[in-house]
């Protein structure tokens, strides 16, 4: 058996197919300049019309940010500071094509892999994907086409690129198991859009597997068997065909309310990323929208900042698919290892602890009144509510404030329609605005609590640093106090208290936070169904009672033996 990450729920029982990619063969051979360039020239062209069919074929069954992918990998063969930077490095080294292609392709991944965010790390594969067509297509190289399988097989990689999911066709691609990938890498995030089992990180099962060899993909645990026996895969049919039926029920709880067995209700929404993924929420019966992280729409424009109307369109959007739920826009927060193409930020010792989010809107004034705007023309069309990231202190936020209510006034004094009833919040990441929660809460309209920044910041531990990743500790009493602090000093002044960061749609966890009192859980849509099952099974005072004790405990291996124990897990 090998083991990996699940990535996308689900039991597979199937042939191997094996994915191998052809071998580049980089040389440092010179090459006549007007022949390179004109081979990369004809590359470029060959690649973006390579995309815009794969996006053509992938639009049959994914939709939304998982097709915008696409959109993405095509403003990057059509990005003219990449091609120029390979042209550039054939005039001054002489290298040929695709030696020079290789060498900006190699710089550019490099960067992204370096990055701390997970997010930002996992776009490298898009990087990755469009530069390798790019140079297969330099050197007249085929790549495999998953859209011909014609059999049911199980897809074992080193990875698989968007493109090659997006070729997928789930009749007969039962599953895929890959060497390397994550959580949100778009393999994984494809697979829980077409609904087939992943498992991603199986170390070695590209030297053990054999096309066409019988494998079991157990994208629950992570597991994979090869070989497997008569008896384990007859075993394994009934726990895929449990798994359905499940399926089935979680899809029964849609348009239930979450409630706790002894009536406390609480609100279950998801966090998005562009106005496309707002029929994910609604589908799997979220109540609203927790996080909608804007800074997408700035990393996706191409040479300057998205103007008003650019924002405008897309909040407005958002909040009429929302059909009168609330949304809670985040407002740009930027900086750390979140960079822009068109923008240059000032090099720091520690960018993480520097000039981001709400910093850096409050440096760039001009910036961050384009986007409230935005967001207040946008508010007459649905139930907005707006939260500043990165808030550390008192005079920060009144600053975010009365900017936000000078635009808000502008825009009346013009005529122009805003919502009445917006309200302003904060996100809790940084522990000094835990602490301080019981103040701001009287000046806020809101708290939502981003926990992977709080934990990070917390434990002085970046959780994507190996040797001290056993400090990412959700479960830890010291951060359940933090988080107790900041529901706490919500509540004393009328104020509901949300949580968007992963700890939100954590299975142990949750039963903590509604012991704790948390009021809004958010997170990611394909999680909102479990939740609700968690919660409208356990009781509110019993939770109450167990959270009580935790937050006294000494550690986190304590606090999971208590859940556990209370709640049968």
């Amino acid at each position: 058996m090998l083991k990996g990450i699940a990535a996308s729920s689900g039991i597979a029982i199937a042939k191997v197919y094996k994915l191998e990619q052809p071998k580049l063969n980089i040389t440092d051979e010179t090459e006549d300049t007007e022949v390179s360039l004109k081979k990369i020239d004809d590359a470029f062209k060959k690649t973006v019309s390579d995309i815009e069919k794969i996006k053509e074929v992938a639009s049959e069954h994914l939709k939304g940010e998982e097709l915008a992918i696409f959109d993405a990998h095509l403003m990057m063969a059509n990005d003219p500071d990449f091609r120029s930077q390979i042209e550039d490095r054939i005039k001054d080294t002489k290298e040929n094509a695709a030696k020079a292609a290789d060498e900006v392709s190699r710089t550019t991944i490099a960067m992204f892999e370096s990055m701390n965010d997970e997010y930002m790390r996992e776009r490298a594969a898009d990087i990755k994907d469009v530069s390798f067509r790019l140079e297969c297509n330099l050197q007249g190289l085929e790549i495999p086409n998953l859209s011909t399988l014609n059999e049911p097989v199980i897809i074992v990689a080193r990875d698989l690129t968007p493109s090659d999911t997006g070729s997928l066709n789930k009749e007969f691609a039962k599953g895929f198991a890959t060497e390397v990938g994550g959580r949100t890498s778009h393999s994984a995030i494809m697979a829980r859009s077409l609904e087939i089992p992943a498992a991603v990180g199986v170390k070695g099962i590209m030297d053990t597997a054999k096309s066409g060899q019988r494998i079991i993909l157990d994208a629950i645990n992570g597991e994979v068997i090869l070989d497997p026996t008569d008896e384990e895969v007859a075993a394994y049919a009934v726990k895929a065909e449990e798994f359905l039926k499940e399926k089935e029920a979680l899809k029964a709880m849609k348009d239930l309310p979450s409630v706790s067995l002894d009536g406390h209700k609480i609100d279950i929404v998801g966090n998005i990323g562009s106005p496309a993924d707002v029929k994910g929420v609604l589908e799997n019966g979220g109540e609203g929208v927790g996080l909608f992280r804007t800074e997408f729409l700035y990393m996706k424009s191409e040479n300057d900042f998205p103007d008003e109307e650019t924002q405008f369109a897309a909040y407005r959007e958002a909040l009429e698919g929302m059909k009168g739920h609330k949304v809670v826009i985040r407002t740009l927060d930027i900086g750390g290892d979140k960079k822009l193409k068109y923008y240059k930020f000032d090099e720091e010792m520690n960018p993480f602890l520097g000039v981001r989010a709400i910093r850096f809107c409050l440096i760039r004034k001009d910036i961050f009144r384009t986007q409230l705007r935005a967001l207040l023309r946008a508010s007459a069309y649905g139930q907005l509510a707006i939260m500043f990231p990165m808030i550390a202190t008192m005079k920060e936020f009144r600053e975010a404030k009365g900017i936000y209510d000078e635009e808000r006034a502008k825009l009346i004094a013009e005529n122009i329609p805003v919502g009445d009833k917006v309200e302003v919040g904060i996100m809790i990441e940084i522990p000094a605005a835990a602490v301080l929660a019981d103040k701001l809460a009287r000046e806020v309209d809101f708290f939502s609590i981003g926990t992977n920044d709080l934990i990070q910041y917390s434990m002085a531990a970046d959780r994507m640093s190996e040797p001290v990743s056993y400090l990412y500790q959700p479960l830890n009493p010291s951060i359940l106090r933090l988080v107790k602090m900041a529901i706490d000093g919500a509540h004393k002044y009328g104020k509901w208290c949300g949580m968007c960061g992963e700890m939100a749609g954590d299975e142990l966890a949750a039963p903590l936070l509604l012991g704790l009192g948390l009021d809004e859980f958010s997170m990611s849509a394909t999680s909102i169904l479990k939740a609700r099952r968690i919660i409208n099974n356990l009781s509110y005072e019993e939770m109450h009672k167990m959270a009580e004790q935790a937050v006294e405990m000494d550690t986190m291996e304590d606090v999971v033996d208590l859940v556990k124990k209370t709640t049968g897990k």
